[in-house]
C-alpha cells in the first residue's frame, strides 16, 4: 500500500472508530501530509527509520516547537501502528525513536479578581449571552469547544448540572455554580426561539463559533482592565488553579476537567507552596520542632 492511501484510511479510523476530536484529526492530517510532502507517495515498505529522523530534523531546522515535533512523531507512529495491525506493512519505523524533550511550562492563571471582572456588565449588545457563556466556562471549567457545543438537552437547571461532551466524545456531568446557573437562566429566558438545539447562538441564530468566543473574551478583558492575553484555555487553567487554591482535591479537579490522566491535571494547576509547607508541618512527625534539651 502507498503512503497516501494509508493516511486516508488511518484518518477515517481515527475519526469514525476511535472517535478522536475534530481538532486531533485535523492536527494529525497536517502532520501526516507534511511527512507525505517530504517523503513522496512511496510504498510503506520503502519508509525507514532514517526517513522519519530526517523529517523531524527538518522540522527542527524550520523552528518547529518541541511539542509540535513530539506530536508529529506521535501521529506517524500511530499511523504505522495501525498499518502493522491491518497488515499493510511489516514494521513501524518510529519504534525506538524518542520525542524531543519538552520544557515544562506552568500555565498562567488569571488572578481571581480579574476573572470576576470579566463577569461584570460591559454593556455589549449580546451581554446576557456573553455573561452566561463566560460564567459557564469559568464556573464549570469547560473547554471553549465544549461550551459552544452545548445543546439545550444538556442543561438541567433544576439539578444545576451540565452534561458535557469532551475529548474522545467522553461524557461527564459537571455542577453549575449558583451565579452561573442564574446567569444561564437569564440568557435562556431571552434566547430567541430557533430550529437549532445549540445553547449559545450567534446573531444569525446559528451555533456560536470558537473564534467568536475568543474575540469576545479579548474585548471584555480590555473593557474590564484585565490581562488582554487571556484566552478561553487560560480561563480553564484559572478555574482549576482557583479550585486547588481553595482546597479542592486534585482528583476531584481531574474529574471536573475531564482529564483521563491525573498527570494532565497537574500540568493545569499551580501548587501553593505555602499550603504544602503548612500541611507538611502539621502532618509529618519529623517536621515538628523538637524542644531544646535542658542541660
Amino acid at each position: 500500500m502507498r503512503l497516501s492511501a494509508a493516511i486516508e484510511r488511518f484518518l477515517v479510523e481515527l475519526a469514525e472508530v476511535r472517535l478522536a476530536s475534530p481538532n486531533t484529526v485535523a492536527a494529525y492530517r497536517r502532520d501526516l501530509r507534511s511527512f507525505l510532502a517530504q517523503r513522496g507517495d512511496c510504498a510503506l515498505a520503502e519508509i525507514g527509520r532514517q526517513h522519519v529522523q530526517d523529517w523531524l530534523v527538518r522540522g527542527h531546522a524550520e523552528g518547529k516547537a518541541a511539542s509540535t515535533l513530539a506530536r508529529r512523531l506521535s501521529a506517524l507512529s500511530a499511523l504505522f501502528g495501525y498499518c502493522v495491525r491491518e497488515g499493510f506493512c511489516a514494521s513501524n519505523p518510529c519504534l525506538g525513536l524518542r520525542a524531543p524533550k519538552q520544557p515544562k511550562r506552568l500555565p498562567r492563571a488569571l488572578p481571581p479578581e480579574q476573572a470576576q471582572a470579566l463577569l461584570h456588565d460591559a454593556g455589549c449588545t449580546d451581554e446576557t449571552r456573553d455573561l452566561a457563556l463566560l460564567a459557564v466556562m469559568y464556573g464549570c471549567g469547560l473547554r471553549v469547544s465544549e461550551a459552544v457545543g452545548l445543546n439545550m438537552e444538556d442543561i438541567d437547571l433544576a439539578a444545576r448540572e451540565l452534561r458535557v461532551l469532551g475529548k474522545g466524545r467522553k461524557e461527564r456531568i459537571v455542577p453549575i455554580p449558583e451565579r452561573a446557573a442564574r446567569l444561564l437562566a437569564d440568557y435562556l429566558d431571552a434566547r430567541p426561539a430557533t430550529g437549532t438545539q445549540a445553547v449559545f447562538l450567534n446573531r444569525r441564530g446559528g451555533r456560536l463559533s470558537v473564534r467568536s468566543v475568543q474575540r469576545m473574551l479579548k474585548a471584555r478583558a480590555m473593557h474590564a482592565g484585565a490581562d488582554i492575553s487571556v484566552t478561553p484555555h487560560r480561563l480553564r487553567h484559572s478555574y482549576a488553579t482557583h479550585l486547588l487554591a481553595g482546597g479542592s482535591d486534585l482528583r476531584a479537579i481531574q474529574e471536573l476537567l475531564g482529564h483521563a490522566s491525573l498527570a494532565t491535571t497537574e500540568r493545569y494547576t499551580h501548587l501553593d507552596i505555602a499550603r504544602l509547607t503548612e500541611a507538611y508541618d502539621q502532618a509529618h512527625p519529623r517536621a515538628r520542632a523538637k524542644k531544646p534539651r535542658k542541660v
